[in-house]
């Protein structure tokens, strides 16, 4: 229906004009081989050679641009429509989108011709004018308007493109949309526009937002007068701007209306097809920019990047983007990550965003985030070179390993433990001619999908490019059917160690897996980093302990303050989030220590709590953590490994000051532990115990310590 008012919108206007193709050059002279067509100019790097036709028995053809007076073989080979460099195939009436080399604009060039590389021969050719007024992006009006509709001023990317930097709209009106139409001021007679997500619906609230609007159907900027944010139900101008004609007149052509695929132009690789998880990429001179695509839980993340070895797909040493949208305010998301270490991010520790190591250090840059039906779709520039010692160069002269990730962000909105990740060595060659190895559908796909159900694993469509010198890429996602709702994870049922076990009151506190979406994010409503505390080898068991008793801990959770990803102090604490060592001061306040550390003259709390690391290790082989039914069943995969060395102690009495609920907890990781209960009396001779490991004396070198 929308297609169909703006047809109707074209032919108010006087019917519908010429196919616009950009800036004619002139037709090219008919030589040899058939050789004849027509060159535009498109914008300052790239050329639309229409109803080119050649027969193709030459030996060696090529197209070729140069400076000198005439076309010969000092000229520059270009690549063919497809980004190839083999010579030409025959052409029989096509139109053609070529790119013109690095470094390299209209300005520079005198000619263009077919040539014959192997005999020097101009098959046919055309000059190029001096002071070529190519096509190029037009600056038109802010909008300034009621309901704080405002923005910097609107650029006409190209005839078929909007750029609105920085708009705002307290999104309280209840039927606002995106609207153009004939004349100079907005009336019900104009067509609503898709929003940047594609969609007609009331407009959300905006907040220095930069969004690229694209023109349903045929229409262009030369058939309307206006574009407004207009209240389509109460007929109210909320601002609006004049789309003047004289500035309009040069704009370059949009790649649809050249008869260009979008995919034509850019490259596309599948990381996980479970979850659509793709990767899209255009290099843009000195940059690259770069799309996610993938189908995320709320809070979730999606990263990727180079890894940290150059000849296979290594996390620790990488060097990725890491995004997310957040799908309660629709705000996205794309930060520098260094991967220091195999643990979540702990002062300049760990997982981090790169402004954690060194200031001024994010070389990531948002370019546009949408959540369109479901799929989170980021797109992000960032330099091809190392900008600073954080980060490592994308090569666009050879392959290269990669890595990537999908898990939870926590509750600081930095990564936690991946659930999906990369398997096995990936390589990308980066600077390779534009290939779509993903699915899309075709046009008959789209015609039979508008009769039939949708498919169980649709795509999102691929992204238009707009290459120029003010836009470097603008990527539009076409809305696509809704995935189906992901069941709500039942949590595996762990048993509490009661206030009478064990008989002896030793307990011991080792490191383990956390057990995929069943185990500790479920159990706690946490999100952890794919380790936890297990305590007589239960996963973050409920532990009740009885007020006036003496208990001890034995603990391996590692004793090496230099490797962070192996070093787990053991504490206990009124705070149900742990990592002390790395809180704020203001974090601090209120947060009381009952055991795992001592306290110097200084002031300072050192932790107490470290010993050798013991590891409940799976199965390297076996099943994934979620296809257990019981964590029973996933608990005898796993195999208890221990490091040389000898295990920590801490005892702890609690009495009638101490809160009926503590927390056993990490001093140098946040969440990795849980709840523990504290009463005032127990029955011993309830029960039976629930611990799974078997009794082990305790060492008699091992000192008591406690917080004092």
């Amino acid at each position: 229906m929308r297609f169909e008012v703006a047809f109707t919108l074209l032919l108010m206007l006087g019917g519908v004009r010429a196919r616009y193709l950009g800036k004619e050059i002139g037709a090219l002279s008919r030589l040899q081989h058939g050789v004849r067509g027509a060159l535009f100019a498109v914008d300052s790097r790239t050329l639309y050679l229409h109803d080119f036709h050649y027969d193709g028995a030459g030996p060696a053809a090529y197209f070729f641009v140069g400076t000198s007076k005439a076309p010969s073989s000092s000229g520059v080979r270009l690549r063919d429509e497809r980004g190839g460099s083999s010579p030409l195939r025959a052409y029989r009436g096509e139109g053609l989108t070529l790119s013109l080399p690095e470094g390299q604009t209209l300005r520079d060039l005198r000619w263009f011709s077919v040539w014959c590389d192997e005999y020097a021969v101009n098959f046919g050719s055309v000059s190029i004018p001096s002071g070529l007024e190519y096509p190029r992006p037009a600056r038109l009006g802010a909008l300034r308007g009621v309901h704080g509709v405002r923005s910097e001023p609107v650029l006409a990317v190209d005839a078929q493109t909007l750029l609105v930097p920085n708009f705002s709209y307290d999104g309280e009106a209840p039927d606002a949309k995106f609207w153009v139409g004939r004349g100079e001021t907005p009336s019900p007679q104009g067509i609503r526009i898709p929003d940047e997500n594609g969609k007609e619906e009331p407009l959300r609230k905006y907040d220095n937002k930069t969004i690229v609007l694209t023109l349903p159907g045929e229409l262009t900027v030369f058939d309307i007068g206006h574009f407004a944010v207009w209240c389509e139900a109460f007929t109210v101008d909320f601002g609006h701007i004049v789309l003047p004609r004289a500035a309009l007149a040069n704009v370059p052509p949009s790649l649809k209306m050249l008869g260009v695929s979008p995919q034509s132009k850019l490259n596309c690789e599948v990381l996980l097809d479970e979850l659509a998880f793709e990767v899209r990429w255009a290099v843009a001179g000195d940059s690259i920019v770069l799309q996610l695509v993938a189908k995320l839980e709320d809070g979730d993340y999606m990263s990727f990047g180079i890894s940290g070895h150059p000849t296979r797909s290594q996390m620790v040493g990488g060097d990725v983007a890491v995004a997310y949208i957040n799908q309660t305010t629709l705000r996205g998301c794309a930060e520098d990550y260094y991967l220091d270490a195999k643990s979540q991010c702990a002062g300049d520790h760990g997982s981090c965003p790169d402004d954690r190591f060194a200031e001024n250090t994010n070389s990531v840059r948002l370019l546009n985030a949408a959540l369109v039906n479901g799929y989170s779709i980021v797109t992000y520039q960032r330099p091809l070179r190392a900008a600073d010692r954080l980060d490592l160069p994308v090569l666009t002269n050879t392959s290269q390993p990669v890595i990537w990730a999908i898990g939870p962000l926590n509750d600081g909105n930095t990564v936690s433990y991946h659930h999906h990740y990369t398997k096995g060595d990936k390589f990308i060659e980066f600077g390779r001619p534009p290939v779509w190895n993903c699915p899309m559908p075709d046009s008959e796909e789209e015609h039979r999908r508008d009769h039939e159900e949708a498919p169980n694993n649709p795509r999102p469509s691929p992204p238009s490019p707009h290459k120029n010198e003010h836009q470097v890429t603008a990527i539009k996602p076409r809305p696509v059917p809704t995935p189906k709702p992901v069941p709500k994870v039942v949590p595996w049922e762990i048993p509490g160690i009661q206030c009478y076990e064990p008989p002896d009151g030793v307990f011991y506190a080792q490191m383990g897996p956390t057990g995929g979406k069943q185990g500790y994010s479920a159990i706690t409503g946490h999100v952890g980093w794919g380790i936890a505390w297990y305590i007589n080898g239960l996963l973050v068991p409920e532990v009740t302990l009885v007020r006036g008793r003496k208990y001890t801990f034995v603990v391996e959770g590692g004793s090496d303050p230099e490797q962070p990803a192996r070093y787990h102090p053991f504490y206990i604490t009124n705070d149900p989030v742990g990592g002390y060592y790395h809180k704020s001061d203001e974090e601090k306040k209120g947060v009381e220590i009952y055991a795992g550390v001592r306290r110097t003259r200084s002031g300072e709390l050192i932790p107490t709590g470290v010993g050798r690391l013991c590891n409940w290790t799976p199965d390297a082989a076996g099943p994934e953590a979620d296809d257990f039914p019981s964590f029973g069943a996933y608990q005898r995969s796993l195999t208890l490994v221990c490091e040389e060395g000898s295990p920590g102690v801490v005892t702890w009495t609690p009495d009638r000051n101490t809160p009926d609920t503590v927390y056993y907890q990490c001093f140098t990781h946040r969440h990795l532990g849980w709840k523990i209960r504290v009463v005032d009396e127990c029955d011993l001779a309830e029960g039976e115990e629930s611990r799974l490991i078997e009794s082990a004396v305790l060492p008699d070198m091992f000192s008591e310590e406690s917080a004092q």
